[in-house]
């Protein structure tokens, strides 16, 4: 077995980091993030990280007491996967990971749209098309939120789409998502339509189908953008985000009959348990659709107090 010096945490890490991103496949977030939570655990242990026992981590957990679980819980990870990786690569033979918390994230219901809420967003946006002179930022407008909604993209899918990514005669696009994991999404005949008006304002020499500068859009005015079009919606600031309309996306999908397998795939899920979540969200919708379609909906309920008494 190979033996840890101090002062190897650093090209540990990196030799953990580049087999997350080699052999994992995890995403750009997933590994920059990582990278900050080990360097900085390595920093409070002086170095000694890989060298860790078990007590050095806890008195490391210790100081993490008062953050978000959310955001212990991504520390916890990032450590747990490094020590497995240490224990993989036989640099260790004990694992001192077992004595990291284990406080789950806790995580909250996304938020959503209703139908009317998107069908304000569309009349807001149609409203500005039908000004005269049209300003072909708003055709821009209506083939971002298009693909938002209609193919629930993520935000950094969206803005870096080339320019020849949706052909007017395929129904979907094949995007290199996550991981570098690619998938096939979905594309409705309004999406497309509002792409082919969009593209013919974009110079043929520019690679993105939405360029901006020497790049293309970037996801903060994207998020100003959707913002904006929400305010004139009627929408409040805190209920819209670009990610809010990928939600809707799904949970309007799912409450349309869609199978969970399928929305898995089209949202670009590695686990089931992530598009899990929409099936909360249309628990309401659950409840509605049991009491009125139920045989024994129109049953007088037995009061179960005076069945006992």
């Amino acid at each position: 077995m190979t033996t840890i010096r101090p002062g190897d945490d650093p090209a540990l890490i990196e030799r953990f980091l580049e087999m997350l991103a080699a052999e994992a496949g995890a995403s750009a977030n997933t590994i920059a993030a990582y990278g900050t939570d080990l360097r900085l655990a390595s920093q409070a242990l002086d170095g000694g990280l890989a060298l860790a026992d078990r007590a050095a981590i806890e008195r490391l957990a210790e100081e993490w007491r008062d953050l978000a679980r959310a955001t212990v819980a991504r520390k916890s990870a990032a450590l747990r996967r490094f020590y497995g990786f240490l224990l993989d690569e036989k640099l260790r033979a004990d694992d001192p990971g077992s004595a990291l918390p284990r406080p789950g994230t806790g995580r909250s219901l996304p938020k959503t749209l209703s139908n009317a809420d998107v069908d304000a967003i569309f009349a807001a946006i149609q409203a500005r098309i039908d000004r005269v002179p049209p300003d072909p930022r708003d055709l821009r407008l209506l083939a971002l939120i298009e693909l938002l909604y209609g193919s629930g993209l993520r935000a950094s899918e969206l803005v870096s789409l080339p320019r020849g990514a949706v052909q007017p005669d395929k129904p979907y696009l094949i995007l290199r998502g996550k991981g570098g994991k690619e998938r096939l999404v979905p594309l409705s005949d309004r999406a497309r339509a509002a792409v082919a008006a969009w593209r013919d304002h974009v110079d043929p020499a520019r690679p993105w189908l939405f360029p901006s500068g020497k790049g293309h859009l970037s996801r903060v005015r994207l998020y100003q953008m959707v913002q904006e079009i929400g305010a004139m919606a009627g929408i409040p600031p805190d209920r819209i985000s670009p990610h809010v309309l990928r939600h809707a996306f799904a949970t309007h999908l799912l409450e349309g009959g869609a199978d969970l397998r399928a929305l898995q795939t089209m949202l670009g899920h590695a686990d089931i348990a992530t598009t899990e979540i929409y099936t909360h969200v249309d628990s309401a919708r659950l409840v509605t659709l049991v009491n009125e379609r139920h045989p024994l909906a129109d049953t007088p309920r037995i009061d179960a107090k005076r069945d006992r008494a």
